[in-house]
């Protein structure tokens, strides 16, 4: 979120009863400090908000004996119950029950708690720092005020800056009558009537009521009056510029806090803070956290006029690197490498081809039944080739071989 308060200048209010030296012919407006125009983080307010919260509170634990408080063992296999411990003796209905588990009656709690958990966090300095800066510049965008809460729609001007008289003021009653002048009181007053009983334990913890916030009133002189006449108001709290904490600036984690400044208070931010260019006189070698960019609209930059004028005309012929391709799975490029190629996968197709027909006809051939004609040449060739066999062999002059073959002589 970019900074949103770039108003060079601020106005002092004046109170009624002012004397000359107190704001009623003095300088009637200010410079609005940097720290006002600083970057908004969100992120970082509710990350520092969420730890610091953590270190005010106090270690709690279940006692050490708490569930165990009782000489229960099991009863062991073979009764037909679980081997959870029981209770001994008799005579009683706690007799037999379970003891010890975290799912028996009387018993322990899962992981019991100790007091040594690690119950505060550590926060980098500059983060918290960035974090009270944030707050400070929310506080002054008047849509994050009211989309906080607070009622500013009958204050003049926001950031609201009064003069230092209010700082003499002992009565709680002339603090009310400040508030009506600036018109803050309605603030004041939505708090006030907000004032309800806390749902849940916590009302019997010393925590029983709660409200909304008001107004915070931040002054600037040491030991000033109005401490004790402003705390009494209901949801108004009292801060020193010097002594701004995250907690009252921005409650809950949730920036825009209605915070009306004394002229005293407001002069003295870029004392503390410093500025852009500055360091801070206050925070050794502190310097605000400049944005990224003070124009997020980027579209609005790339088309303005001023870089239109200077930039590089579009290049319309961009030559790219060629992809390399692999040879052997891309045919023109292999044809590029070799001409030869084509006629030679052709040659093996075609004989592939060839080979596979005269397979198939063989195959055919021998699964053909045959005609009757083809079966009697076949079977007169047979004959003639058996007769021819006979009369080549002589074995006449063989008289084993006559009586076995019957040849007679």
């Amino acid at each position: 979120m970019a900074a949103a308060a770039v108003r060079p200048t601020v106005s002092v209010q004046a109170l009624e009863n002012d004397m000359a030296t107190d704001g009623a012919n003095a300088v009637n407006s200010l410079p609005l400090p940097d720290v006002l125009k600083a970057a908004i983080r969100p992120d970082i307010v509710t990350f520092v908000h969420d730890n610091i919260s953590k270190n005010k509170r106090q270690p709690y634990a279940v006692s050490r004996k708490a569930g165990h408080q009782t000489s229960a063992e099991s009863w062991g296999t073979g009764r037909a119950v679980s081997r959870i411990p029981r209770v001994p003796g008799g005579g009683t209905h706690r007799a037999g029950q379970a003891a010890f588990g975290n799912m028996c009656r009387g018993g322990r709690m899962f992981a019991p708690t100790r007091i040594w958990r690690r119950w505060h966090r550590k926060i980098q300095v500059n983060q918290k720092r960035y974090a009270v800066v944030s707050a400070l510049a929310a506080s002054a965008v008047p849509s994050l005020l009211m989309a906080r809460g607070h009622r500013i729609e009958s204050v003049p001007e926001v950031p609201c800056v009064i003069s230092d008289s209010v700082e003499g003021i002992e009565k709680t009653s002339n603090a009310i009558k400040v508030l009506k002048q600036i018109g803050a009181y309605p603030d004041a007053e939505k708090a006030k009537n907000s004032v309800a009983i806390r749902p849940g334990k916590g009302k019997m913890r010393n925590r029983r009521y709660i409200s909304r916030k008001g107004p915070l009133i931040v002054y600037g002189t040491e030991g000033a009056k109005l401490v004790k006449a402003f705390r009494n108001i209901t949801g108004v709290e009292v801060a020193h510029v010097e002594r701004l904490n995250l907690l009252k600036l921005a409650p809950g984690g949730h920036l825009g806090r209605f915070i009306i400044w004394t002229k005293s208070a407001f002069e003295k931010l870029d004392e503390i803070y410093g500025s852009f260019d500055k360091p801070s006189l206050k925070k050794k070698g502190y310097v605000l956290p400049r944005s990224k960019m003070v124009n997020a609209d980027l579209a609005r930059i790339i088309n303005s006029d001023e870089v239109q004028s200077v930039v590089r005309p579009i290049k319309k012929e961009v030559k790219r690197a060629p992809m390399k391709k692999n040879p052997l799975k891309n045919l023109n490029v292999l044809l590029k490498l070799n001409p030869y190629a084509k006629t030679a996968k052709r040659m093996s197709l075609l004989a592939e081809a060839q080979r596979v027909k005269a397979k198939q006809d063989k195959l055919s051939k021998k699964r053909s039944p045959l005609s009757k004609e083809e079966a009697s040449k076949i079977k007169a060739a047979s004959k003639s080739w058996y007769k021819t066999m006979i009369s080549d062999s002589d074995y006449a002059e063989f008289d084993n071989f006559s009586k076995w073959l019957g040849a007679s002589q």
